[in-house]
């Protein structure tokens, strides 16, 4: 590494971002840290505190001053209403289950960021994900973290390859532990910062109050709660309110738990049924992005089908039209359309998709 490359690091704040600039800065970069700005003056004034809101841009200012480095706050409220909340919302609206945090990564923070850096003559991107990146002559390529619990290459399956050559990671060989231990080292005030959790930008995680703040709520949002005979269980009152995979919301005294098997957008109706009827064979993947080649036939691969869900052996088909074919070697539960599906080889990262909801079989087909 040529002394003093410039890189250009998104600091949110929080622990892994400014113990990524300082990792960054000991080993001799020129380091700028960067805050985007997410959200308007009055957003933050109706609501709590917020990812990127005032506390965290103090607090990314405080280490970017301890550090001895420039701090800059680029305002993209306006960008990130459109490219990030706005999709979110309507895939609800629409009965998906969508994930923000992978769009957040592609459109604002790579999307972003890269183009400030590269105004500034800056070479490199970093942010305080934990992956590892790996670069030969030939290639740059995605791996998990060495700590699996804290992987984050889940939400960084929309990376372009271009993206990946000027990405830097720092966090990839540590644990949060670790990390948290070299922020107290370095005098971080924020080494016990608490870790955020859920989405950034739905305060206490209250996700049908924000939605219904976005999509009204009244009688034309109520709709049937069926069995997968289509039996009247009860009603609900508004399709956002249920995921794939969820039992909270749904009646009792039928004999046995039930969960949301499928979401109709079309006649407003949540489809419940046993756990065994959350069990599928297959999926099939649109607008995929592979950052590595894939050859066309069957590859034996493992896929994650939600952050939190260990990742499963399967087989891959690519299809026409950016759509893929995820067949598991093992029927697994709570498959969601519009959540993210991602592959691995072992521990690098291949691409992924969103799940797609499909009419050539039925909602809940069952295993076998």
């Amino acid at each position: 590494m040529p002394t003093k490359s410039k890189v250009v690091v998104g600091m949110s704040g929080g622990v892994d971002s400014s113990v990524a600039a300082y990792l960054l800065q000991q080993q001799g970069y020129d380091v700028i840290g960067v805050t985007l700005k997410f959200w308007s003056d009055s957003c933050l004034a109706r609501s709590h505190e917020k990812c990127c809101g005032p506390q965290s841009i103090s607090d990314a200012r405080l280490v970017a001053h301890r550090l001895g480095i420039p701090h800059f706050i680029l305002d993209e409220a306006e960008a990130f209403e459109e490219e990030v909340i706005s999709p979110f919302v309507e895939q609800y609206r629409r009965g998906l289950t969508p994930n923000p945090c992978a769009l957040c990564n592609e459109k604002m923070k790579f999307g972003r960021l890269p183009r400030k850096a590269s105004a500034w003559g800056a070479e490199y991107v970093a942010t305080g994900h934990y992956a590892r990146i790996e670069r030969s002559e030939r290639e740059t390529r995605l791996k998990k973290a060495k700590d699996e619990r804290k992987d984050q290459t889940y939400f960084l399956f929309r990376l372009e390859r271009k993206t990946l050559d000027r990405m830097l990671t720092p966090l990839g060989d540590y644990s949060k532990e670790e990390v948290r231990d070299l922020a107290r080292q370095a005098g971080l005030s924020i080494w016990d910062k608490e870790e955020s959790q859920g989405i950034c930008f739905i305060p206490g995680n209250q996700y049908e109050t924000f939605l219904a703040e976005r999509l009204g709520s009244g009688k034309e949002a109520a709709g049937e709660i069926v069995d997968l005979t289509g039996k009247l269980l009860g009603h609900h009152r508004g399709i956002e309110s249920y995921t794939v995979g969820q039992r909270r919301g749904l009646p009792g005294g039928q004999g046995k738990p039930l969960y949301v098997v499928d979401i109709d957008p079309e006649k407003q109706r949540i489809v419940a049924g046993p756990w065994e009827a959350l069990h599928r064979t297959h999926c099939y993947l649109i607008d995929t992005n592979w950052q590595q080649p894939v050859p066309m036939g069957p590859l034996p691969v493992t896929a994650k089908v939600r952050y939190n869900y260990p990742a499963a052996p399967a087989q891959l088909t690519l299809l026409p039209g950016r759509r893929a074919r995820i067949d598991f070697v093992h029927p697994q539960a709570g498959v969601a359309p519009g959540q993210a599906a991602v592959c691995y080889i072992d521990d690098l990262l291949l691409g992924g998709g969103w799940i797609e909801r499909t009419a050539d079989s039925p909602r809940w087909e069952t295993a076998p």
